[in-house]
């Protein structure tokens, strides 16, 4: 049996990654051994679940995923002694579409069979937060809304005010609550949540949420409602179905600069035979020797500019590398590295490794987010040329350059067909991210392409 239970919020902002970090931590220290989750593209809340946890949490995407391979990222990390925790992504019945569920958390808690606990904000309602629970509740009478937890409470009389009617109006279970307190709230900037890599998150703030869980949660009653769960079984779909050998050396940028990987894409780059051999573009003097590829994924370059550029030594490294065309795959972050130049937030220009003719800037004016389907220009590590896929794009930044046809990467088939990323001698840079688990023979291609002859 697989205990799973899905933390939703009925918005972004309500606190949803601080209580399922709260609730993974506080589980793991009670000696449960908890497999954490996050629905949808994101890379940042992962790294709150991870130091909660110890170990790495994986995203689970309906929109992005094929739901059978939704299905098989999800069996492979849980089992009978784990207990599985899945954090939501903006509210519970958000996804790619206004009209339809694809790529909500509702969507993956029906898909999973798993009981989802809601989060509202108390913070400034008392008896009115009953009928936004109730208006959940009854919007998918599919959706097995098993609990509430309230956040922003601010003490036993507001309590009071909330709890009863909630549960006289609902039937629901108020499972417990965090109180208002400022010591809760992470320190965001453009992107949201600062992450964990960067070691802004102190233990301090761990064990506070923790203790504040202990107390004000019911955490048997938690663990109760996952053992309800029944996730469906499943046929491998991405993951080789025998251990393959070893068969090439990838070096993957991996610091404070660049952080953004999906768990399960790096797992089937080893499960088709590659060796993940991490390096520093902020510390390291040279990529890692005898690999056959260079990944680079997102991250924040644009807040280690300055060090970046500074690091002559491995920009020059990279620059060989490819001089000898090596190949080398980019996304977001990876793309902005590659380039001319990168500016700051504060508009200061650092130089990069110059092998994409382009000038990345940071902008104030909008943020470019959301889901998208691509089609391949020409065949690259991942695609065969004219295979389309499903990608995401998150970034601030802009580049001044728009790309040729002959240089591009992909077609945003979703957009009128526009012209995107760069691949130029062995690079083929993007701001799009793909999940390797998107379709079937993405990482054994990769892989592929990295191997030494």
């Amino acid at each position: 049996m697989t205990s799973a239970i899905v933390i939703a919020g009925v918005r972004s902002g309500v606190g949803k990654t601080t209580i399922a970090t709260g609730i993974m931590g506080a589980l793991t220290r009670r000696g449960h051994r908890v497999q954490p989750f996050k629905a949808g593209p994101d890379y940042i809340d992962p790294s709150y679940h991870q130091l909660a946890c110890g170990v790495p949490s994986r995203n689970l995407d309906t929109w992005l995923l094929p739901h059978p391979t939704v299905t098989e990222l999800f069996r492979r990390a849980s089992g009978a002694d784990k207990v599985c925790v899945v954090e939501g992504v903006m509210g519970v019945y958000d996804g790619h579409s206004s009209l339809t569920e694809e790529g909500s958390t509702a969507q993956l808690a029906k898909l999973l069979d798993a009981p989802v606990i809601l989060v509202a904000d108390a913070a400034k309602v008392a008896r009115s937060v009953a009928a936004e629970v109730l208006g959940y509740q009854q919007f998918d009478p599919d959706l097995r809304i098993a609990g509430v937890i309230l956040n922003g409470v601010g003490g036993p009389r507001h309590l009071e005010f909330c709890q009863p009617q909630i549960e006289e109006t609902t039937g629901l279970p108020v499972l417990g609550y965090l109180p208002r307190r400022e010591q809760f709230v992470q320190p965001e900037r453009h992107l949201g949540l600062i992450p964990t890599v960067e070691g802004t998150v102190v233990q301090e703030w761990y064990d506070a949420l923790i203790a504040q869980v202990e107390e004000t949660i019911d955490l048997d009653a938690v663990l109760r409602l996952a053992d309800t769960a029944n996730p469906p079984e499943g046929a491998p779909q991405v993951y080789p179905a025998e251990p393959q050998p070893r068969r090439a050396r990838i070096a993957i940028a991996q610091d404070k600069a660049f952080s953004f990987y999906y768990q399960d894409s790096l797992d089937l780059l080893e499960a088709w035979g590659a060796e993940l051999v991490p390096f520093s573009p902020l510390a390291d003097e040279s990529l890692p020797p005898q690999v056959g590829g260079v990944y680079i994924g997102g991250g924040f370059p644009e807040m280690f500019a300055r060090e970046l550029a500074e690091n002559r030594p491995m920009l020059e490294s990279v620059r060989q590398a490819l001089a000898r065309d090596l190949p080398v795959y980019a996304e977001c972050g990876g793309l902005m590295y590659l380039g001319q130049s990168l500016s700051d937030l504060e508009g200061a220009d650092f130089p990069m490794v110059g092998a994409i003719p382009v000038v990345s800037s940071m902008s104030n004016s909008r943020l470019t987010l959301g889901y998208r389907e691509v089609e391949a220009c020409a065949d690259t590590p991942l695609l065969e040329s004219g295979q389309r896929i499903r990608g995401h794009e998150f970034h601030w930044s802009v580049l001044e350059e728009t790309p040729d046809p002959g240089q591009a990467v992909y077609r945003v088939v979703d957009q009128e067909n526009r012209l995107e990323g760069f691949r130029i001698g062995s690079i083929w840079a993007s701001y799009i991210h793909i999940h390797l688990g998107s379709a079937p023979g993405l990482a054994r291609r990769f892989v592929d392409s990295c191997v030494l002859e």
